[in-house]
């Protein structure tokens, strides 16, 4: 049990320093899970009850659109949040699904304990500000990216960005990130071999 709340305690310790006393309170609003590999978090429609942060593991979510297509937003590993923010937060039907790549152990978050934590801990809410920053700045550079890039550079970026992850993941799943298909990047990746012949 201690492990998981360390990596918690190191990713919180990058942005904001805290006393043993507040490690020991933040401990109390949370709860554990486990998950094997496919298993769901949240289905589309759910509503969203928990952020969870990835203690060990890799999760992914994503939308399905009328053809059955997965198009993932969002990979996390350790020392990620994952949520349907907007239904956890206002408490709606989620729009997202979320499930696991890998078996995965989960610290969760729920509403109240969410409220209650940045009441109780001042320096939560300055975590979870400097986190939504983060996140509203990788979002428009994954915007601008799609935009601006062509395929290979998308992959490239990929890859420098998330080199941690990427040996982790089927490259199917990459593609579906990236919004490539998995024959692109196959394509890509002959090519890349190619260059370094």
């Amino acid at each position: 049990m201690e492990q998981l709340f360390s990596t918690l305690f190191e990713h919180i310790e990058e942005k904001a320093q805290l006393t043993d006393k507040e490690k020991v309170l933040i401990k109390g609003f949370f709860k554990f899970k486990k998950l094997r590999r496919r298993q769901y978090l949240l289905q589309e429609g759910d509503m969203c009850k928990y952020i969870s942060f990835v203690s060990q593991g890799l999760m992914k979510s994503y939308t399905i659109d009328d053809k059955g297509t997965e198009h993932i937003n969002l990979f996390a590993w350790e020392g990620w949040w994952i949520s349907d923010f907007a239904s956890f937060i206002f408490g709606n039907e989620a729009k997202l699904n979320i499930d696991t790549v890998e078996n995965t152990i989960l610290l969760l978050l729920s509403r109240e304990n969410y409220e209650k934590m940045l009441t109780e801990i001042p320096v939560m809410e300055r975590y979870f500000r400097i986190l939504y920053q983060n996140s509203l700045a990788t979002k428009d550079n994954r915007l601008i990216s799609a935009h601006t890039h062509t395929a290979e550079e998308k992959y490239a970026l990929f890859l420098d960005t998330y080199p941690a992850i990427s040996q982790r993941l089927p490259q199917n799943l990459i593609a579906s990130y990236l919004g490539l298909t998995p024959e692109t990047i196959s394509r890509i990746k002959r090519k890349m071999v190619k260059a370094n012949t």
